[in-house]
């Protein structure tokens, strides 16, 4: 969240093939050298599987709205659906009680309806232009350039730019949406000690503090309850999320 302390340092990720770790500025160029990404055996790790006829694939960052010590670079196949876009990102950055999602393309509004908590939202603010539904294929609203938005939960709401940065052609049979590069954990500190900060108040957070370690979350005086482990995605400290 904006104005939370940060130690001094490099925006830094690791590469998914090499394990090796670049500035967020590099990554990108290393991606399209890196030796161990073409020798690698691609492995689906997310989604169904299926033959790609267009063997068309999107090369995707994605990273917190005003958060950009949180990115990773994604393999996306074109015939992967919004869907299933969606249901990635919540399964490693953002899911904590099923709330609603949306993705904004240009001037269309693809959601998930979850028939959760935040179906009272449309009926109390109104949805304006209906949404589409996010059963559509990546390969007919994407391309190479374009900039889009995506949100979850749209109560206490985490927001994402996400940028097409390329689309190649590979010769696969199956393949599935793929972490290339991610983000290190950044290093928060502790606001009373200076130590490393482990925990987070869900209250304080909104005015940038409340990032404890252990043993100060213990005198917090907002009280045990409303702390959340510190974890490695932009929905940190924010509803019920734990990173699990």
């Amino acid at each position: 969240m904006n104005g939370q302390k940060m130690e001094t340092q490099e925006l830094n990720g690791e590469c998914s093939f090499c394990g090796d770790t670049f500035p967020k500025a590099a990554m990108t160029n290393h991606l399209k050298s890196c030796k161990q990404r073409k020798i690698a055996s691609m492995k689906p790790s997310y989604g169904r599987k299926s033959k790609l006829r267009d063997k068309r694939i999107f090369h995707l960052v994605v990273e917190g709205s005003n958060q950009p010590e949180y990115w990773m670079h994604l393999d996306v196949p074109a015939d992967a659906k919004l869907e299933d876009l969606d249901g990635f990102l919540r399964e490693t950055w953002v899911e904590c009680c099923g709330h609603l999602s949306a993705f904004t393309i240009g001037n269309l509004h693809y959601e998930r309806e979850t028939g959760g908590v935040d179906a009272m939202w449309p009926m109390i603010f109104g949805r304006g232009t209906p949404p589409r539904n996010m059963n559509i294929r990546t390969g007919s609203v994407l391309h190479a350039g374009l900039k889009f938005h995506y949100e979850y939960d749209f109560g206490t709401t985490t927001h994402l730019e996400l940028q097409v940065l390329s689309e190649r052609e590979e010769n696969i049979k199956d393949k599935s949406i793929q972490i290339l590069a991610k983000n290190d954990p950044p290093q928060i500190i502790c606001e009373m000690c200076g130590r490393l900060a482990t925990q987070v108040c869900t209250q304080c957070i909104y005015e940038g503090k409340g990032w404890l370690c252990d043993k100060c979350a213990q005198e917090h005086k907002c009280g045990e309850d409303m702390l959340l482990p510190v974890v490695n995605s932009p929905r940190v400290g924010m509803c019920g999320y734990t990173g699990e």
